[in-house]
């Protein structure tokens, strides 16, 4: 029976470890994949997407004020007011009255007050789309700084293991030469401390890579603490940078250059609706009514037809403030315009001269770890032939680990201003799994 009990022990703690195995796997993800899970979980993309349905609805509510309207009515009601079908206007002993009402009408003219209403709701809707569009290009953004982010730190992660693993080679180099009393036990302490000073690096270079992860995480809607591999790296692809041509194609694609366009033209579709007040408001009229003193009130029938015409004489400067305010809001929305217009420019110009700069340090950076590689080289070999001292070789070594550092500092700089670039000309957003 114990063996038994433990049998069903072993066989349900395999179960629950194969659990915990599954839960804590490791999650692959490239930078598009990171991009496709931002753009599915975030809720601020989502709440957009549902403006644009509203905005769908909205054209239809505006579109159905053009065609017929039709009402019924019916009426129980116990009175002493003569009959409708009465002449007399004496009172009459109590009664039941009944009646059923139908009426339809439909607009003729209103002054351009719909049409233009059902033109703004268009715009609407047009402006609706584009947002959901400059929403995934904002995302993608925000996106791809947090992976390069990650890749950057990752990368500085590494190189903070290696400087560790170079320094505890190097001291147990020196400890051996102290045994054999080539090198002074100063040399053993000094490279001791620069140990300690590298292994505290790693603390903080591993520290910044989980917060890097976690951030990421938050970006893409997965837990914070989800364990992920980052599968892309840091690196050069050369692009050629006309500053001219670009920003001519980022004020042609952005979709918020489009938006401010169809803001001015929303405003000018406002005050044409103002203006609607000082027309005339014609329609068509109908009713067919029924009306006894016995239930449903179906026997006595009546109908009527009118053409009706509405006009306003005088609003007390109403319609005239409303179209004031109209022509204002259309010269807030040109200075919008422009001003985005402006700002788009800018970002364009900025994204490539600073990729320029990025590249130039590509390219010097490079340089700079060969160098250092070779400078490391010379110095562990003269520090073993007694010609250089340790000071020199952990100089080196420190050099080495800054010119790493420096040239992932300029691949970050390079890919994060690429990726500014691809948001201000309004690269569409390609969602790949």
């Amino acid at each position: 029976m114990r063996f038994r009990f433990l049998k069903k022990q072993s066989f349900f703690l395999l179960i629950a470890l194969s659990f915990c195995q599954n839960v804590s796997a490791e999650i692959n993800l490239s930078l598009d994949n990171s991009v496709a899970l931002a753009l599915k979980n975030d809720p601020f993309l989502q709440a957009v997407e549902a403006q644009k349905e509203q905005a769908v609805w909205g054209v239809k509510e505006a579109k159905s004020k053009k065609g017929i309207s039709l009402d019924y009515q019916h009426i129980d009601m116990r009175s002493t007011a003569p009959h409708t079908w009465q002449a007399t206007l004496a009172a009459v002993s109590p009664y039941n009255y009944y009646s059923n009402t139908i009426s339809a009408s439909i607009p003729l003219y209103t002054g351009g007050r719909l049409e233009n209403t059902i033109d703004e709701s268009k715009l609407s809707l047009d402006a609706s789309e584009l947002e959901i569009d400059a929403t995934k290009q904002k995302l993608k953004l925000e996106t791809d700084l947090k992976y390069y982010e990650a890749l950057k730190a990752k990368t500085v992660l590494d190189i903070a293991h290696q400087m560790v693993d170079n320094f505890k080679q190097h001291l147990n180099n020196v400890q051996q030469m102290y045994n054999a009393g080539v090198v002074a036990w100063h040399d053993v302490v000094q490279t001791k401390v620069r140990m300690a000073n590298a292994e505290n690096n790693l603390v903080k270079a591993q520290s910044d890579y989980d917060l890097s992860i976690r951030s990421l995480n938050k970006t893409m809607g997965l837990s914070l603490d989800t364990d992920i591999k980052l599968l892309d790296v840091l690196e050069y692809q050369k692009y050629d940078l006309n500053i001219d041509e670009m920003t001519a194609e980022g004020l042609e694609n952005r979709p918020e250059m489009a938006q401010q366009e169809i803001a001015v033209k929303i405003q000018e579709k406002q005050m044409n609706i103002a203006k609607s007040a000082q027309r005339p408001d014609v329609s068509i009229k109908g009713t067919m009514a029924w009306d006894d003193d016995d239930f449903a009130g179906t026997d006595n029938r009546d109908w009527t037809a009118m053409l009706t015409v509405n006009q306003n004489i005088f609003d007390s400067g109403n319609t005239d403030a409303k179209i004031k305010a109209a022509k204002s809001g259309i010269f807030s929305a040109q200075n919008i315009q422009q001003q985005t217009r402006n700002n788009i420019a800018l970002e364009i110009s900025d994204a490539c001269l600073n990729m320029r700069k990025a590249e130039k340090r590509i390219t010097t950076n490079q340089v700079a770890i060969e160098e250092a590689n070779v400078n490391l080289d010379i110095s562990q070999k003269s520090y073993s032939a007694g010609v250089d001292t340790n000071l020199d070789v952990m100089d080196a070594e420190l050099a080495l680990d800054q010119a790493k550092t420096n040239y992932i500092d300029s691949l970050y700089d390079y890919n994060i201003n690429k990726a500014k670039l691809d948001r201000a000309i309004g690269k569409k957003v390609e969602i790949r799994e």
